[in-house]
């Protein structure tokens, strides 16, 4: 019996393990039963059937206003920003081949919301109205994230390639010198720019509306396309420099276009959610613990368990200090943070 599946589109061509499908088909399953409950959860208790009804208009008034005005764009969200941000640490992780790399340890998503807090602050009228459209914030987004990206890259780069803590500790230098350019815009800037500052620095999907997430639907989507082309060459590049060369991949060419890949999701989700801590690190562990490290399946994987994670830190965030919200970026880096601890421990020989 075949332990590997084969999908082909023309040209393209997908090798995927059997046992790793079914652990993909098991996360989708338990995403959709963690939203669906998370949509029944609040000051107005709905339950799980009528929640599926209220997806589909078939509800209650009161039961359709409150699934799909009030909760569903967040939670909605909260699976787009957490995929994003699993989905670029996997990246990161498998280019540099460093089990630290992720988007927040190396400065990408501060760089994302120091360029999303200037944004509102040039852009924002006396009205406290933004002259230009909501659209336009995830290029601004990207923007930042980008130049932290490369910036990082550069400044890590030593004869023969990337020391890893030389990396780390780089991005976290970095890190600190952006979020004090950040808190000097919000100083700065009109007090609604503070205010909504506030929201991207600790990551938040409180307030969301549908108009956010039709404009970062799209963006992820054509992202994700993108990147599942690029999936094959993800894993030459974990061969490394010389053998990946040797094996006929253009790895320069192939490293930059998978951090723009890796820099614009995190970007994009950093836009509209905040810079929620650890999910781009944790997630990709978790899911290489589960489907190994092909990525053909790591990349699902890693978008699945970030969507949970995110999900999950929502849904305590906005239930256990009711009526208070707090931000679910705080549990995340609760967990996160003695997680990044544990993994600098273990490779303090390396």
């Amino acid at each position: 019996m075949k332990k590997q599946l084969t999908f082909r589109f023309r040209n393209l061509s997908f090798l995927m393990d059997k046992n790793s499908l079914f652990k993909i088909v098991g996360l989708t399953i338990l995403i959709i039963v963690i939203m669906i409950v998370s949509l029944g959860i609040g000051q107005m208790q709905v339950a799980p059937w009528n929640v599926v009804k209220a997806i589909f208009g078939a509800g209650s008034d009161a039961e359709n206003l409150v699934v799909q005005s009030f909760r569903m764009p967040r939670i909605l969200l909260s699976v787009l920003a957490g995929a994003g941000l699993a989905m670029s640490g996997a990246i990161l992780q498998g280019i540099i081949r460093n089990p630290l790399a992720s988007p927040d340890i190396i400065g990408i998503t501060g760089g994302a919301a120091a360029s999303t807090v200037a944004f509102l602050a040039i852009f924002s009228d006396r009205s406290s109205s933004l002259t230009v459209s909501i659209h336009w914030l995830p290029l601004a987004s990207f923007i930042g994230a980008v130049a932290m990206g490369f910036l990082v890259y550069f400044l890590a780069w030593k004869k023969g390639g990337i020391a890893p803590i030389r990396l780390v500790l780089i991005g976290v230098g970095v890190s600190a010198a952006v979020q004090a350019l950040t808190t000097m815009i919000m100083l700065l800037g009109p007090i609604y720019t503070a205010s909504r500052a506030n929201i991207w620095i600790t990551g938040s999907v409180n307030g969301t509306n549908w108009t956010e997430i039709q404009t970062l639907t799209p963006w992820m989507l054509f992202l994700l396309i993108i990147l599942f082309i690029y999936a094959r060459r993800l894993n030459m590049q974990e061969l490394g420099e010389e053998l990946a060369t040797n094996a006929g991949s253009l790895v320069q060419k192939d490293r930059f276009m998978l951090i723009l890949l890796s820099t614009a999701l995190a970007g994009g989700a950093v836009a509209f959610a905040g810079g929620i801590g650890f999910v781009g690190l944790m997630a990709p562990h978790i899911a290489r613990r589960l489907v190994g490290s092909v990525f053909g399946a790591l990349l699902p994987c890693s978008a699945l368990i970030g969507g949970i994670i995110v999900l999950i830190a929502d849904l305590i965030a906005r239930t256990a200090f009711a009526p208070l919200e707090i931000p679910a970026g705080v549990f995340t880096s609760a967990i996160g943070a003695p997680y990044f601890i544990y993994l600098l421990f273990k490779s303090r020989n390396n």
